[in-house]
């Protein structure tokens, strides 16, 4: 069995296409995980066009389907944990994605069975510790070996299948997962999320709002260390800069995707 990690980026979708390229599509299964949970309110879990794309590339790809989702949403998970992931803890990562993906592994996958990921040369770093996650099944990174593309290569190569990339792409994203809320991700993502869908970003700031008021704590996904200290940041503070246009914003600051990097489930 070769089980294929399927997400709505372009990296998963060309690693399951070299792995349908070398072992067939019989006994591939595209395993997606998804953190929208079972609530059917909207911006609570990825992109609607990323959904498009999953199965879309899966169609093109080939093998089976699969989805897993634990039920919850990411602001239930921290709810439930009194506690806001950030980018030094993402409990919603561990929580939605490695959790509900081990379970699947380990109730329909036998031992040797090959794990394929979609991280690609400049991400090569973040393998040793999927291998630790996902032992004793064996690991590969299709993406790390040649033909070596970068985006604009994935993207001509998914052009050709007639398969349309997902949007949050076009929109200037680095990453297509988690509709653009990513407590890895920094202040400058966070500004594009409000800049390109604000009614998401209106959406994660009420939850943060709730959230806070709940557990009576100041705490927040950004964090703020102008002048030597860090503080919380939350995600009305920094809207709110933005709209005063004051300069305190670090568009710079985009973080990046870490999921299935922190180690094994619980």
């Amino acid at each position: 069995m070769v089980v294929s990690m399927h997400s709505g980026g372009l990296g998963s979708w060309a690693a399951g296409k070299r792995a349908a390229a070398r072992y067939g599509t019989e006994r591939l299964v595209l395993l997606f995980a998804d953190v929208g949970g079972d609530s059917l309110e909207p911006h609570t879990g990825e992109d609607d066009d990323v959904y498009r794309f999953v199965a879309e590339g899966a169609a093109d790809i080939g093998g089976q389907l699969v989805r897993v989702a634990e039920g919850r949403t990411v602001w239930e998970v921290f709810h439930d944990r009194r506690a806001i992931g950030n980018t030094r803890w993402s409990l919603c990562s561990a929580t939605l994605k490695q959790e509900p993906v081990h379970r699947w592994l380990r109730d329909n996958a036998p031992d040797d069975a090959l794990v394929v990921v979609g991280i690609d040369w400049s991400e090569d770093r973040r393998l040793p510790a999927m291998e630790r996650a996902y032992a004793p099944r064996q690991v590969w990174a299709p993406l790390t070996e040649p033909p070596y593309l970068d985006r604009d290569g994935l993207l001509a190569e998914l052009a050709a299948t007639g398969v349309a990339p997902p949007t949050m792409y076009a929109e200037g994203y680095a990453h297509a997962n988690c509709g653009g809320f990513c407590v890895r991700a920094g202040q400058g993502q966070f500004v594009q999320l409000l800049e390109t869908n604000p009614q998401r970003y209106a959406y994660h700031e009420q939850q943060e709002e709730s959230l806070r008021r709940h557990l009576d704590k100041d705490v927040a996904v950004l964090r703020d260390r102008r002048g030597g200290t860090t503080k919380p940041l939350t995600l009305r503070a920094l809207r709110e800069r933005v709209e005063a246009k004051l300069d305190s914003v670090d568009r710079e600051d985009i973080g990046g995707c870490g999921c299935f990097v922190d180690g094994e489930p619980s």
